[in-house]
């Protein structure tokens, strides 16, 4: 079990039900498939586009693999592993994950003693202090979210790093860089060869961003530095983009994202100064974003990205 430096952000409530996409009837969270060759060397399982499942990165190298995420609870990420064990043979496994979301690193006990698992060391920190309210908050989903969480325990890594650590596979460089606040207080890009970008939840495809801003509770969700890391993620001109939802694409999608996000920035802001109140904003922010970006998915989470660049006004 992972030891905590804190408590556990107490009691995470799930908003109301009718505010966030419906999960309820969805096609139960699990990984399923085998591993698409994207670029020489990296594999993506797809996710599909099933709710509460990432898109999952096997990077091979000629002595060693790494594990991109592990998907929701133990049964995913014994899956997970054996895909990459699939790949890797007897090549030394490295296990890494995007930020500590459930759906995105929660099956990491799998990987205990089998690989080595590297976080940045915020990550380490958010994990001690939201992950059993995280827990929780999943399970209320969904009951097919909470039986892929029935078991899970949380686990920390074997090695910590600041700011950027870099990993030689064998003729295949992998770079981990901590660049949050954004999406999370900790989120994690890893960089493939200076070709293959693997984004988490910090960009994905035609899906409303997800601002997990749950105040008072959980307000690490920090939109302006999310625009200048997707700024930052631009001018790496990465061949593959690999989202934590949704097809793989290329740079255009990172543009997009940043488009919308600064769409709304600059709407709750203007709106504050006339003002409008935090519902009020978001309100037309909503009607106005669902007409603009009207093939994207999930417009739930339009309201919690504009209350929360309202309340950063404040700040």
């Amino acid at each position: 079990m992972c030891p905590t430096d804190s408590p556990p952000t107490p009691g995470v409530p799930l908003p109301g039900q009718s505010d966030l996409p419906d999960v309820r009837m969805s096609p139960p969270p699990i990984v399923r498939g085998e591993p698409v060759e994207v670029s020489d060397g990296v594999y993506v399982i797809p996710d599909n586009r099933i709710e509460l499942v990432p898109n999952v990165g096997i990077v091979m190298g000629t002595h060693a693999a790494l594990v991109i995420d592990t998907g929701m609870g133990p049964r995913n990420g014994a899956y997970v592993l054996e895909q990459a064990r699939r790949l890797a043979g007897e090549r030394h496994l490295y296990m890494t994950v995007t930020h500590f979301h459930p759906e995105h690193g929660f099956g990491a006990q799998a990987f205990k003693g089998a690989a080595t698992i590297v976080y940045n060391a915020p990550q380490r920190a958010e994990l001690h202090r939201k992950g059993a309210a995280y827990i929780d908050m999943f399970k209320d989903l969904s009951p097919a979210a909470a039986a892929e969480l029935q078991d899970v325990e949380l686990v920390d890594p074997d090695l910590v790093y600041e700011g950027e650590a870099e990993i030689d596979l064998g003729g295949r460089r992998a770079v981990l860089r901590a660049v949050g606040p954004a999406h999370t207080g900790s989120d994690q890009v890893i960089l493939i060869d200076d070709r293959v970008l693997f984004g988490g939840d910090l960009f994905e495809t035609r899906i409303f961003p997800i601002a997990p801003y749950f105040p008072p509770y959980d307000v690490d969700v920090d939109g302006g530095g999310w625009i200048g890391v997707l700024d930052e993620l631009i001018a790496l001109d990465a061949e593959i983009v690999v989202p934590g939802h949704g097809e793989v694409a290329d740079t255009s999608l990172i543009r997009d994202v940043r488009d919308y996000l600064d769409y709304v920035r600059g709407e709750a802001a203007r709106l504050r100064a006339a003002g409008a109140s935090a519902d009020e904003t978001a309100a037309e922010i909503d009607k106005d974003a669902r007409a603009r970006w009207a093939t994207w998915e999930r417009p739930e989470w339009i309201g919690f990205a504009a209350r929360a660049f309202y309340d950063s006004a404040e700040r």
